[in-house]
């Protein structure tokens, strides 16, 4: 059943656009989605009290959506802040100094590693891991903390979650749309995964290799205000002995929970789970052991400085993924069941309409699963779309008789480099905050990989197809 587009639909489409020229711009998308959010509520409800509540509800929605990430990083964070104070961190990277070298090998090594924890456990928890171990590193050899949160991005939540060919979730979503054994969208997915990935990582690192030399990006990431920690190191809080003991007992604890997450089968929210619990007794015992009896109160000043740094990062990215998750089954969460009958969701029946408008030719079909995959991201999801996006490729496939596994899979690719985490700002929030850089301008840094790597892997898709 096709879906008439309402007001709702194209106030959502004006607001995309004047979002996104906003963060072209490099302008502050606040004002934009909280008038945005109100304009929706009106039309659906046509009550000016009830829509100034659900623009306060949909922050409250967003922050409950968005609460284990801002939780797993405060923590994170507040770990960090130990380290850097006993200066264990400085005995835990010795190691990996003498493998990273210079930029080029910091960046490949990083996103390489991220990319095959990621295969087995998922992104967010692998950003977790590697993160505060590899940051430092990395910039002391010479790339600043903004290419290692575009190599964690686009390695880990850009190849490994859009292959996804190990725990297999978004092409098992896929191929049940389109009607296809998983294996075969899988198979399909292998070379546009190799041509996205390869596209989007040389790209981003030509890019950011110039901009080094042209000296235009900062080394450290200084998005919390603050820049350098605010409290000096105190070495002599801990023996030598103690730092090297610890320094080998964090990466052997977090090695640990890669198995059990293996054994007991852990992935997506359950494994970040398994990391921040782990993460917070590293926490009691290190500030125990380095401040004894005040150890107490300075696990509390520790988490209060994580807690503080974590709601600094998202404060600009609640009201944008509060507009963004209208678009899908926030909407009737946040406003009420207000949705035209039959409607899917705000952007799902917006992409449904892009597909029924189109001709259908094979060069048409890959550019219009993509185009639909891509819409469907903005939610931020990257999930949420893609059996939308299957069926549309089983459609297209179907009518021109050929390449609905390769359909599907583009689709897949285009849904999740969008939503899972490379352009849309809050879903890219894990590796940004880690790296202490703006979600914003990760996103612009990887909109022309991106971008690049979609155009010649949806040419590609149509010669295989």
């Amino acid at each position: 059943m096709e879906i008439e587009l309402s007001a709702l639909h194209w106030i959502y489409v004006v607001f995309i656009m004047l979002i996104i020229g906003f963060m072209v711009k490099r302008r502050d998308t606040t004002l934009v989605c909280l008038v945005g959010i109100f304009l929706l509520s009106m039309a659906a409800t046509g009550d000016f009290v009830l829509s100034l509540r659900k623009v306060f509800e949909s922050f409250v929605f967003a922050i409950g959506e968005l609460l284990s990430t801002i939780m797993i990083i405060c923590i994170i964070v507040a770990m960090s802040r130990v380290l850097l104070k006993t200066e264990i961190n400085e005995v835990m990277v010795s190691p990996f100094s003498r493998i990273i070298k210079n930029p080029a090998l910091a960046y490949w090594t990083i996103g390489i590693l991220m990319m095959i924890i990621s295969w087995f456990f998922w992104p967010s928890p692998a950003v977790a891991l590697l993160g505060a171990v590899l940051l430092p590193v990395a910039i002391r050899a010479g790339l600043p903390a903004l290419g290692v949160a575009m190599a964690m991005n686009l390695f880990g939540h850009g190849i490994a979650l859009s292959g996804d060919f190990v725990i297999q979730g978004a092409p098992k979503l896929t191929a049940d749309a389109a009607g296809l054994p998983v294996s075969e969208v899988v198979s399909a997915s292998v070379p546009l995964v190799i041509v996205m990935g390869a596209v989007t990582t040389l790209v981003a690192f030509f890019m950011l290799r110039r901009d080094m030399k042209r000296g235009t990006i900062e080394m450290e990431g200084n998005f919390d205000g603050a820049g350098k920690d605010q409290e000096e190191a105190e070495p002599h809080l801990l023996s030598q002995n103690q730092k090297r003991f610890f320094a080998f007992l964090i990466p052997v604890a977090f090695l640990l929970n890669v198995v059990a997450m293996s054994i007991f089968d852990l992935s997506g929210g359950d494994a970040t789970g398994l990391i921040g619990g782990t993460t917070l007794a590293l926490l009691l015992v290190l500030s125990m052991f380095a401040h004894k009896n005040e150890g107490l109160e300075k696990t509390t000043s520790y988490l209060i400085q994580g807690f503080q740094f974590g709601f600094k990062v998202f404060g600009p990215v609640i009201p944008i993924a509060a507009f963004f998750y209208l678009g899908d089954s926030g909407f009737t969460q946040i406003i009420g069941d207000y949705l035209p009958k039959g409607s899917h969701g705000i952007i799902n029946d917006l992409g449904s309409a892009l597909a029924s408008v189109v001709p259908l030719t094979t060069e048409i079909a890959a550019m219009t699963v993509a185009g639909v995959g891509a819409i469907t991201g903005l939610d931020g999801s990257g999930f949420s779309g893609i059996s939308l996006v299957g069926s549309i490729a089983n459609l297209f496939g179907t009518v021109i008789g050929e390449g609905t596994a390769t359909l599907t899979a583009l689709g897949q690719i285009a849904a999740i480099y969008v939503g899972g985490g490379t352009l849309v700002p809050w879903a890219l929030i894990p590796a940004a905050a880690i790296c202490n850089v703006s979600p914003f301008e990760l996103a612009r840094r990887n909109l022309v990989p991106v971008v690049s790597g979609l155009v010649v892997t949806t040419i590609v898709a149509m010669i295989l197809i």
